[in-house]
């Protein structure tokens, strides 16, 4: 007899075809760094164990296990968790790609966020804590803990040797040598997170903390992203570095013919018109006709991996469309799974080849948006290392890099994430065209969950 909280993981789990949960590998990059107000300083530092493995052509990644022996709590639904924790993925990354980037191409995971706020939230308490499980639309940390357990292990487990896409999630904690980290937040980051923790010394090897962090990011997205810490990032107030990397690599399910690729004009916002190069095929591709925009997916290989990737084009019907396209995707919470197209249809179809490298300091972005209370100090922070310092904690910054490349072939993608803690109706045709010849979004999403990996937008596929 299940259990109200393990009937809940049964379900989510058959829904995946999978009966019993299992164990999957998983690699993620994250950092985060904490400072106290005090002049003497400590910091934490956890890496997650490093696996090295070939991606399907050439990528490094690491891989660890996790399983599935707990039951959820017992009051927990997984799945409105997920789409609690997608409204906040498009909350971000609406409000980035339309007021801090609206003219540049941008990529980030919004997961990869998700994940270093929920390691800040199981060291926190009190107001902080609440805002944070807020912030996320969590009830109680013991429900994040749970999701992120679950979820992110399920999402980013490996599905190369299946035939599926190259995934990775790796996490790391880095503590100064001079403290410790709690029992309960130790354990959350060993066993929720499966993460390790080193301790380093950041009182007088700064340079040598953030270099070990940049190569930890570098190794982990596969050499993708060099570093995600700036020089100045690590100092002697620093006292915890919470990092986490992911990356995920899959080819097309029907991969387009280079010897088919062709240089086409795309329109700019600022009404200049550009040639770049840009993929064809004359099969039928998924597409859905709405209003003012339309919709294409194009799936990856699957093989025997039982979870769907698909990469989602979002193109305005207007040249000068995506301003408005992100605020109709702002305005109603369940966009994407309203909007996702189901019928293959067949016309001229045109999507042009883009490479994007992004990287912004996010807490601007959270306090904006709400998040202010872990960034400010006080005793929010109490619950992470065994020392009075705790109370002066506070999160001072919260990095974040991204790449994406998207080619014939399929498309290669990675994320890290730093945090620094210091002192419609759908209308149906037989032949529709998608050219995407304008700004537009992109997602890469996880059908069977509806969980986001990646988010970005085109503004020009000349500029990496």
């Amino acid at each position: 007899m299940r259990s109200a909280g393990e009937d809940g993981s049964y379900k989510f789990f058959e829904r995946m075809n999978l009966l019993t949960p299992p164990k999957f590998g998983k690699k993620i990059h994250w950092t985060a760094l904490v400072k106290g107000a005090d002049v003497e300083e400590k910091k934490v530092r956890a890496r997650p164990e490093h696996l090295s493995d070939k991606s399907f052509d050439d990528t490094v990644s690491t891989i660890d296990l996790l399983d599935f022996s707990h039951s959820l709590p017992e009051t927990m639904d997984i799945q409105q968790s997920i789409t609690n924790q997608t409204q906040v993925s498009i909350t971000l990354a609406s409000h980035l790609l339309s007021k801090k980037s609206h003219n540049s191409n941008t990529v980030f995971s919004p997961l990869s966020i998700h994940v270093v706020l929920g390691l800040v939230a199981a060291g926190s308490n009190g107001q902080t804590l609440h805002q944070l499980l807020s912030f996320l639309k969590t009830n109680t940390i013991e429900d994040l803990n749970a999701l992120s357990s679950h979820i992110v292990s399920l999402i980013f487990a490996d599905g190369s040797p299946s035939g599926g896409p190259r995934l990775s999630l790796a996490n790391g904690v880095w503590v100064d040598q001079k403290l410790s980290l709690k029992p309960s937040f130790k354990q959350v980051v060993d066993t929720v997170y499966n993460a390790t923790s080193n301790h380093v010394d950041f009182q007088t090897k700064a340079i040598e903390v953030t270099n070990e962090v940049n190569m930890w990011a570098e190794k982990h997205t596969g050499g993708l992203i060099k570093e995600i810490l700036p020089s100045d990032a690590v100092d002697s107030n620093t006292k915890l570095i919470l990092a986490n990397a992911v990356y995920f690599k899959g080819a097309w399910r029907a991969k387009f013919e280079p010897s088919n690729t062709k240089d086409h004009d795309f329109h700019l916002l600022d009404g200049s018109k550009v040639q770049v190069p840009f993929m064809t095929t004359k099969k039928k591709q998924v597409v859905g006709s709405f209003n003012g925009f339309k919709v294409c997916g194009l799936p990856y290989l699957q093989g025997e991996d039982k979870r769907r990737f698909t990469m989602y084009f979002f193109l305005p019907d207007e040249k000068d469309g995506l301003p408005s396209l992100l605020q109709k995707i702002a305005s109603e919470p369940d966009f994407l799974d309203r909007h996702i197209p189901r019928r293959k249809v067949i016309g001229q179809f045109l999507i042009p080849k883009f490479k994007i490298s992004y990287g912004f300091e996010a807490s601007e972005v959270l306090k904006e948006l709400g998040l202010i209370l872990p960034f400010k100090g006080g005793e929010g922070l109490t619950e992470m290392v065994e020392s009075s310092m705790g109370k002066n904690l506070y999160v001072s910054s919260i990095y974040h890099k991204s790449f994406v490349e998207v080619n014939e072939e399929g498309t290669e993608a990675a994320a890290v994430t730093a945090s620094s803690i210091k002192l419609m109706c759908l209308v149906t045709y037989d032949e529709v065209d998608f050219v995407a010849d304008h700004p537009f979004l992109f997602v890469i999403r996880e059908d069977t969950t509806g969980v986001v990996l990646f988010i970005g937008h085109v503004i020009d596929p000349r500029v990496v």
